[in-house]
């Protein structure tokens, strides 16, 4: 009997955020008390003002389809963003919009990545980057941010990990799963090497670019190198900022030639993004922006939350992340020890599990991520579900011998 499953996708695993938002799904159905600390999903409610441009724009009949990669409408709403927002200056014809920040990566990939071209991925890393490459026919080249360098990526690393056949280093700023953001020389630094190597394109994410805490100052890498412009692809979406994760629109922009190729796949695969998806978008860039720092000052306060009671668990060490909705905390202090049950903690998959077991509260192992003995935690949720969930937590390492 010949193999169903292609050679291609053999190569990949299952996402591992997916797969711990669905187990706790499950023991919830089952009965037990979870609590889900897995799901990057902000828990407002997308803001009635978009809500009601989709109703309009149903009520108006714009359930067609539309260009494959985006209405007019809407690559001008994302010029503008990109002009106010960002001091970028794109023409329409640059913009990309596709199914949610996830396809425009991953179609930027495939248009782009031959036989044994290398992607160089910042570890930890969004689960998604390095399988995205290998479904791509790419290699993915995993280099490690280290928690004393903030879990960013050092300008000597990446000058090391550049070979002839690299083709992309993907930069995510603020972080998943770390919450790590970049500073203006961070990536003035970065572009020093990359500018070292003509073969080499930049792809940043910036899906969480509006979640930034303290007096931190966000800056994308095109902005702080504007002569690399013509090699980067800057990637966003409405998905975290806006709260319209289901909604499905992601956008880039990016060179011409880039962007006209990333079409091409878009054609062939899924065409236009939702009509009724594009015109809420719309509404969203255009719309009123200031319920953002609303949004962003209580996910501030839910960090601070999580940040103070994890330190104080037995055996934990948490970093205080620049931004986004997630902390990385070090397992390391409880590597060896013993749960009630017998479960011996030898890393951060049996610590995950054994946690999942005694308290019901489920989490990322670091492993996922690509850094190890860590665990994620999601704070896109109500400071009285942190609380309750930090403090299962504790009493959980409290019970390790």
């Amino acid at each position: 009997m010949t193999q169903l499953q292609s050679s291609a996708l053999a190569r990949v695993k299952p996402s591992a955020t997916l797969a711990v938002t669905a187990r706790a799904r499950e023991l919830k159905r089952e009965g037990r008390d979870v609590i889900g600390l897995g799901a990057g999903e902000p828990d407002f409610d997308t803001p009635e003002n978009v809500k009601q441009a989709a109703i309009a724009a149903i009520q108006r009949g714009e359930t067609k389809y539309t260009d494959v990669d985006g209405l007019p409408e809407l690559k001008a709403a994302i010029v503008a963003k990109f002009a106010r927002e960002n001091g970028l200056s794109y023409e329409t014809n640059q913009i990309h919009v596709a199914p949610g920040g996830k396809a425009v990566l991953y179609n930027a990939l495939v248009a782009t990545l031959s036989p044994g071209d290398e992607v160089i991925v910042p570890a930890p890393y969004w689960v998604s980057y390095p399988d995205m490459v290998l479904l791509a026919g790419g290699e993915p080249v995993m280099v490690v941010g280290h928690e004393a360098d903030g879990f960013k990526l050092r300008p000597e690393a990446l000058e090391a990990a550049i070979t002839p056949r690299t083709k992309w280093l993907i930069l995510n700023s603020p972080s998943n799963p770390t919450g790590a953001a970049y500073t203006g020389p961070e990536l003035e630094a970065l572009a020093e090497v990359v500018r070292r190597h003509p073969q080499v394109w930049v792809m940043t994410d910036d899906m969480y670019e509006h979640l930034i805490y303290g007096d931190f100052a966000y800056l994308t890498f095109a902005q702080v190198a504007p002569d690399l412009i013509g090699r980067t692809l800057t990637v966003n979406g409405v998905s975290k900022a806006y709260a319209m994760t289901g909604w499905r629109i992601g956008y880039a922009g990016g060179p011409k030639a880039l962007i006209d190729l990333m079409r091409k796949v878009a054609g062939q695969t899924t065409s236009n993004p939702s009509s009724i998806s594009q015109w809420a978008a719309v509404e969203a860039l255009n719309g009123p922006q200031d319920f953002i720092a609303e949004r962003a000052r209580a996910f501030e306060a839910r960090r601070d939350l999580v940040v103070s009671m994890l330190n104080q668990a037995t055996g934990i060490r948490c970093p205080n992340p620049e931004g986004a909705f997630y902390v990385y905390p070090s397992i390391e202090g409880l590597i060896g020890r013993t749960a009630p049950d017998g479960t011996v903690i030898d890393g951060d998959d049996a610590f995950v599990a054994a946690l999942l077991d005694a308290e019901g509260v489920a989490v990322v192992q670091g492993s996922a991520f690509g850094l190890s003995p860590y665990f994620r935690i999601s704070y896109a949720t109500s400071e009285d579900v942190l609380e309750e969930g930090c403090r299962r937590i504790q009493r959980f390492c409290g019970s390790l011998r």
